[in-house]
């Protein structure tokens, strides 16, 4: 391989690692994200905690600034769906930790349903976690 060639080699790998490098976002996709309980069991009463990270499959890093348009918290688990509990949505105290407060009236199995958007991907991510109420 003549010098001519070999520029011409390194030239096609640089552009290619550039623009592979400049599209690894855009192989990203809502799927790569999910909401995570902080805590599985949770004092019930009225005013509880309920705190949940939002969490990149890719990396394992937390994210922030998700808007969250949709939450709803019911006793599905212990077959009670119709039964839900008022939440509202509290001020984060940690980047990519969201916490609400609900009103768990009774010790028991719970299911946080949330909806969010993530900054700079398309879709909704929606998750559905179930943590218990304890006494």
């Amino acid at each position: 391989m003549n010098f001519c060639n070999a520029k011409h080699v390194a030239a096609a790998a640089l552009i290619s690692l550039a623009i592979g490098g400049a599209n690894s976002k855009a192989w990203a996709g809502i799927d790569d994200y999910e909401f995570q309980l902080v805590q599985s069991a949770i004092k019930n009463g009225d005013g509880a905690i309920v705190a949940i990270r939002l969490i990149d499959k890719r990396s394992g890093k937390v994210v922030p600034d998700a808007v969250i348009f949709a939450k709803r918290v019911d006793m599905a688990p212990d077959g009670m769906e119709m039964m839900t509990a008022p939440i509202e949505a509290l001020p984060s105290t940690e980047p990519g930790i969201y916490q609400f407060k609900a009103n768990l009236i009774m010790p028991g199995g719970y299911r946080l349903s949330i909806g969010a958007k993530v900054q700079g991907e398309t879709g909704s991510l929606e998750n559905k976690l179930e943590f218990k109420a304890t006494p």
